[in-house]
């Protein structure tokens, strides 16, 4: 299972345009993520709409409108490279009850211009985004300039 989530996150990275860093640059995206400053504890990022059924967690998630919210818990085991304060996990809620759960990458401001190839949303604000062939849904959210960035499988 964690060979087909990284395999799935790889493939994602691809279609988004994203930046995969080789063996070369991990001990420099070390020292530079060890300078970001970025809420440790819970965020509410807000509602979003999901406009199709997802997989969070390897668990379905409705269509339907979720508000999200990034917990404390690191997601382990961590990626190779990355702080643990940059991968957490995620819930989507309705009312009071969580309906899924999944990682979401934690970007400073500073860095998402070498991440990303498309512009931001704004500040305090959300973008859903089907991806190439509409295997991929991409939550993307910006709260106070620190980006947090959630891939789902469309299924």
């Amino acid at each position: 299972m964690k060979r087909q989530h990284n395999t799935t996150l790889i493939l994602a990275s691809a279609i988004l345009g994203l930046t995969v860093a080789g063996p070369s640059n991990v001990v420099q995206a070390q020292t530079a993520s060890a300078n970001v400053d970025v809420p440790t504890g819970e965020v509410g990022l807000g509602s979003v709409e999901l406009p199709r059924r997802v997989m969070a967690n390897g668990e379905t998630l409705a269509a339907g409108t979720y508000d999200v919210r990034v917990t404390g818990d690191s997601a382990t085991p961590g990626a190779p490279g990355q702080l643990p304060v940059l991968e957490r996990w995620v819930e989507f809620r309705q009312g009071e009850e969580v309906r899924g759960r999944e990682v979401v990458s934690i970007i400073p401001n500073s860095e998402i211009g070498d991440v990303a190839k498309t512009g931001p949303p704004a500040s305090g604000t959300s973008r859903v985004e089907l991806l190439k062939g509409n295997d991929y849904l991409r939550v993307w959210s910006n709260q106070n300039n620190t980006h947090y960035i959630i891939h789902l499988v469309v299924g």
